[in-house]
């Protein structure tokens, strides 16, 4: 059966000058557009779609793609505001999506990115934005473990850090002090469970842990040495924010690398900056990094 606000695969029935009709099952006879059918479509064509209501409350398909489908969360800029009914956001289709003003967690201005729910309206079955967020999160015990890699929807800041939907399911919580540089509402990121809580409460973290994470992080910063000429203009004195961008990493990590790097001989110190060196024949006078002994 078809769908309102998904994607559907459904045959083409038959033509008519407006477009043509797709077998929508229990939905009956949805028509599909004359400017959305693919060039050579013919009858019995099975055509991938999606389903949603036009002004005039009518079931239509289309070929475009939403940035977000019935189910799923998004970050959707507001583009429209009518005081009588709610706000407008831009989905990605030609038609606004509408966020009721009983649906605003907080009142939203044009402009403004917010993070939405795509839902359908129990009352006119139509589809429908709503920033009450918790309402729709899943409560039953999360399936992830420590250390896990996961997606992350940042969704707010707190005085404890930043609240995170972690792959469109459940929340989590981002402390401040796992953070190396300001986040953004609506922000995706990847990150890490850090600890999940016998109450079903779980702690995040954008890197992973121990050797996992200083692993990792040090075959990045060999490859991007590599790929500079042997160079490179970041150490453990570069902002953080810096080294989140060129390495996704938080500042702390990236110390801790360059550490192990330097003690097995692969990197010396520039200062600014850090070079491959052969393994087993430090510099004299290299400069050492924040904590590191000579061996």
């Amino acid at each position: 059966m078809a769908q309102i606000g998904r994607r559907n695969s459904l045959p083409v029935l038959h033509s008519t000058p407006h477009g043509v009709y797709l077998d929508g099952g229990e939905l009956g006879e949805i028509l599909l557009p004359n400017r959305y059918i693919p060039k050579g479509t013919s009858l019995g064509d099975v055509l991938d779609v999606f389903i949603y209501r036009d002004s005039e409350d009518r079931l239509v398909a289309t070929t475009e793609k939403p940035l977000a489908t019935v189910g799923e969360f998004a970050t959707l800029e507001v583009v429209s505001v009518n005081r009588q009914i709610g706000a407008f956001l831009n989905w990605g289709l030609p038609k606004d999506l509408l966020l009721p003003f009983r649906e605003q967690a907080e009142k939203v201005a044009i402009g403004e990115k917010v993070v939405a729910y795509i839902m359908l309206d129990p009352k006119t079955d139509r589809i429908i934005a709503t920033t009450r967020l918790n309402r729709h999160l899943n409560r039953e015990r999360p399936p992830f473990r420590p250390s896990q890699a996961v997606s992350l929807l940042i969704t707010a800041r707190t005085p404890l850090g930043y609240n995170a939907i972690i792959e469109g399911t459940h929340a989590g919580l981002l402390y401040h002090s796992n953070i190396g540089a300001p986040l953004q509402v609506g922000q995706r990121v990847s990150g890490f469970i850090s600890a999940i809580h016998p109450g079903g409460k779980i702690d995040l973290s954008l890197d992973a842990s121990g050797y996992q994470r200083v692993a990792s992080l040090t075959d990045r910063i060999l490859d991007a040495l590599k790929n500079n000429q042997g160079r490179l203009p970041f150490d453990d004195d570069s902002p953080p924010e810096v080294i989140r961008s060129q390495f996704d990493a938080s500042k702390k990590a990236f110390k801790q690398a360059l550490g192990a790097l330097y003690r097995q001989r692969r990197i010396r110190f520039t200062r600014p900056g850090i070079e491959l060196a052969n393994p087993g024949d430090p510099q004299q006078g290299d400069w050492l990094p924040s904590g590191a002994r000579r061996a």
